[in-house]
């Protein structure tokens, strides 16, 4: 009896060590997994939330533009090619394509984005280095200054296109009632193409030059000040401070506010179409429509015109200039980084072989 007794105690040992052996094999199992999914799981809904808004859209519209799809009667086929393709009822996936780059207004609409893009987005950059040096420095009552020079970007932009088209009217306009006070001709804002291009730069500067000011502030006071201090004290002044030091360590920060700058100024639907006057979109001559109000009278507006097909087809065809643009910009900072690291590995040998 006794040895039996024993024998069901060592047995239930036994088994309740090998539980506790399975249960720590699983709680090991477990952990080890977490430890592998934990930033998975903690990124994934952003990566959802992008393929749910993002990815599928933009996948849908390549569809789309490869189709007849109204915005009335839906998906009536494939995309018509037209009489570019020696016949008026021939049908084409790149039907749509080849619509939207037979249309002249396109190639207006596309030189006026490019001119507007440059015209603003150089003075913008050129301004925000010189406003955000200015606020490094040691002024008083810093965070009212930058609070002031944010204002801007918090305004709504219908509101500063509408405001802006007011000082840029061609009749009592302020600025053509200052031409007209001190003597010269007035200006016809609306209706010349170069002076609609400075107006509608003038919002967009207006409105993302404090927001870009901030970013390149961020980036200067991480700058160390003792490279500052040793330029002052080798007699450097604060303008070759700024051209020798400050912007050099702003490389990396103005590649983001430049590949910015050009995704937004080359999608600029906003200002143009407010300081567009009442049924014209993009000016009686066209001399300021842009590529997104081409697209958005593509599809919504023009009843010979409306298509979701070749609206769809011109929002690609401006997605691909803006890659490209990217790409272009991404592979010219790439040579000038690499050129500036060859340039300083030649200066080390030099002086190490003096």
């Amino acid at each position: 009896m006794k040895g039996t007794f024993v024998a069901r105690n060592e047995a239930a040992t036994r088994v309740q060590t090998s539980d506790l052996d399975a249960r720590l094999q699983r709680r090991a199992k477990w952990s080890r997994l977490d430890i592998r999914l934990s930033p998975y799981l903690y990124i994934s809904p952003f990566y959802i939330v992008f393929a749910i808004v993002g990815l599928f859209p933009l996948l849908y519209t390549a569809y789309i533009a490869t189709r007849k799809w109204n915005s009335i009667a839906g998906d009536t086929g494939t995309a018509i090619c037209g009489a570019t393709c020696g016949d008026a009822n021939a049908t084409s996936w790149f039907g749509n394509f080849d619509w939207v780059l037979h249309q002249p207004d396109f190639w207006v609409a596309l030189r006026n984005t490019f001119a507007i893009f440059l015209i603003s987005t150089v003075p913008q950059i050129i301004a925000a280095i010189l406003i955000a040096h200015v606020l490094d420095s040691n002024l008083r009552a810093k965070t009212f200054w930058r609070m002031g020079v944010l204002l801007p970007y918090v305004v709504a932009p219908m509101a500063a296109a509408i405001i802006f088209s007011q000082v840029f009217s061609d009749n009592m306009g302020i600025i053509n009632s200052l031409f007209n006070a001190v003597g010269l001709p007035k200006v016809a804002w609306h209706a010349n193409p170069l002076a609609s291009w400075i107006a509608i730069a003038s919002i967009v500067d207006f409105r993302w030059t404090g927001y870009n000011t901030l970013i390149l502030l961020a980036a200067m006071q991480a700058i160390p000040h003792e490279l500052n201090e040793a330029a002052e004290v080798d007699g450097a002044g604060r303008w070759r401070q700024l051209v020798s030091i400050t912007i050099p360590q702003l490389r990396p920060t103005l590649i983001f506010v430049i590949i910015t700058s050009t995704i937004g100024g080359l999608q600029i639907f906003d200002e143009p179409q407010m300081f567009s006057s009442a049924g014209s979109y993009g000016g009686s001559s066209q001399q300021f429509l842009t590529v997104t109000q081409f697209l958005w009278r593509t599809g919504f507006v023009s009843t010979n015109n409306s298509n979701m097909g070749r609206a769809a087809a011109v929002a690609w065809i401006l997605f691909l200039i803006i890659v490209a643009m990217a790409v272009v910009n991404f592979l010219l900072t790439s040579r000038i980084s690499s050129g500036d690291a060859r340039a300083s590995r030649r200066a080390q040998k030099k002086g190490g072989a003096r």
